[in-house]
């Protein structure tokens, strides 16, 4: 099992017996982004997934999602999601949990899901040798989970002991209370991973019912890189994820609209270093202004040691060892969002130095200077990401979530390359409002007030 948040799953393995295998299928090369080709296979039953095809390692990846998420969690079941996600590797069919990760390991197969806030993430991983006994496994999975009580009982207790140490970790508490404020009601306020309370109302039967509802083919989005063929893809297709229903049973998610502050509400807690975390609402994926957007993110705080933040709250003033930001562009409601981690008495000094990059970036734009230099390692740095086969899967299956398009590899650079100095200015004054900011702070900070906004 593996316990995570949102964020895009990692390689799982389950022991300590599979190191070499781990370590050849960690480390295999794989097809260069430039080169590669990305074909559109539909199996013998309608199921869609987009491939690239490799043979110079015996191996297969491949990732998958359901939309959803946790954003399909019942109001008193949050973290169900990632309840399920733990669970998916648990047993099925006639094997119950010791049997069905014995029998994983004796395949040397890598199988994790990862509950996101609008997907359910899924990752499977095989020897070409193996592939066909492995894709059985993972079609027992998917469609005859046991969610036995035993292995539900284990999982709970282990969620709950994780629940209990983020109680005390500074960053994920101010995290969880932004989203409840950014958020409020909307699903996307509620704790992927649940309460105390959440998680030990849910039973096994509420997990068999999620899986019921959120796994279906309608829903299903698949990338495959690796050693294997259209045809043979088509049939694997369908012998994993052919027994699914056809269609989901999805609750409806009503569009976030982030409030604006000023808001900033200070969590007391007993350590020498309080972070902050800060932010507003954001720019969605499809909105023709993400990629300015994207771009000037980098330029004040994605970019690490090249970001304003960096150089104004750390470099010039010593006040922070971190600052950061990013942009989240969820389904149903996107945000920017910053943290900095500092000293109790630097905190209110940090996020006026931060307000005021965010609202002299609004007033001024960038340089050119500066825009040219996020162009270039935006762009340089892309083919990074296609490093392995895992990664490429990861990348594919991120670009069909975002409804892309099969060519997005191929466009993606030319579309940073395309921004202006004008389009990041006209960006900079629409995406930033350093007076209206959402701001959680957890510590004990000194000179930091808490603020309500108009909301």
């Amino acid at each position: 099992m593996t316990l995570r948040s949102w964020l895009p799953p990692s390689v799982l393995w389950h022991g300590s017996g599979l190191a070499a295998a781990a370590l050849i299928l960690t480390a295999a090369p794989a097809p260069q982004a430039s080169g590669m080709k990305i074909e559109r296979v539909t199996s013998p039953g309608g199921i869609e997934a987009w491939l690239v095809e490799s043979h110079d390692n015996p191996l297969i990846a491949i990732r998958f999602a359901f939309r959803g998420g946790a954003s399909q969690d019942d109001k008193d079941r949050e973290g169900l999601a990632y309840f399920v996600s733990a669970m998916m590797d648990e047993g099925a069919g006639d094997l119950d949990s010791i049997g069905f990760q014995e029998r994983a390991q004796s395949l040397a197969m890598r199988m994790d899901f990862d509950a996101g806030r609008d997907v359910m993430l899924g990752n499977l991983q095989t020897l070409t040798a193996n592939k066909d006994e492995v894709f059985g496994l993972a079609r027992l999975a998917l469609t005859k989970p046991r969610f036995d009580e035993d292995a539900v009982e284990r999982v709970r207790a282990q969620i709950l002991a994780g629940l209990k140490f983020d109680e005390n970790d500074p960053e994920t508490v101010a995290s969880l209370a932004w989203d409840r404020l950014a958020f409020q009601n909307h699903p996307y306020g509620r704790p992927i991973k649940g309460t105390m309370a959440s998680i030990a109302a849910i039973s096994s039967a509420d997990l068999k019912n999620y899986v019921s509802r959120v796994f279906a083919r309608d829903k299903l989005v698949i990338s495959v890189v690796g050693d294997i063929d259209a045809e043979t893809l088509g049939r694997a297709l369908d012998q994993v994820f052919g027994d699914l229903p056809l269609h989901s049973e999805l609750a409806p998610v009503a569009d976030a609209n982030p409030p604006l502050g000023p808001t900033r509400e200070i969590i007391e807690m007993d350590v020498p270093q309080s972070v902050a975390q800060f932010g507003h609402r954001g720019i969605a994926r499809k909105d023709q202004d993400f990629i300015p957007a994207y771009v000037l993110n980098y330029i004040i705080g994605g970019g690490g040691f090249s970001s304003r933040l960096m150089e104004e709250v750390r470099e010039k003033r010593g006040l922070a060892y971190s600052v950061y930001s990013n942009l989240y562009p969820y389904e149903h409601g996107a945000v920017f969002v910053g943290s900095v981690a500092t000293k109790n008495e630097a905190v209110g000094q940090s996020l006026d130095v931060i307000e005021a990059e965010l609202r002299r970036l609004a007033e001024n734009g960038p340089t050119a200077e500066e825009l040219e230099s996020a162009k270039s390692y935006l762009t340089g740095a892309y083919a990074l990401r296609f490093e392995s086969s895992s990664s490429i899967a990861s990348q594919l299956l991120w670009i069909q979530i975002e409804d892309l398009g099969i060519d997005y590899v191929n466009r993606r650079n030319p579309l940073i390359e395309a921004v202006t100095l004008a389009d990041i200015s006209r960006v900079a004054k629409r995406l930033f409002e350093a007076d209206r900011l959402i701001t959680t702070i957890v510590g004990k900070p000194v000179a930091a007030k808490s603020k309500e906004g108009p909301g």
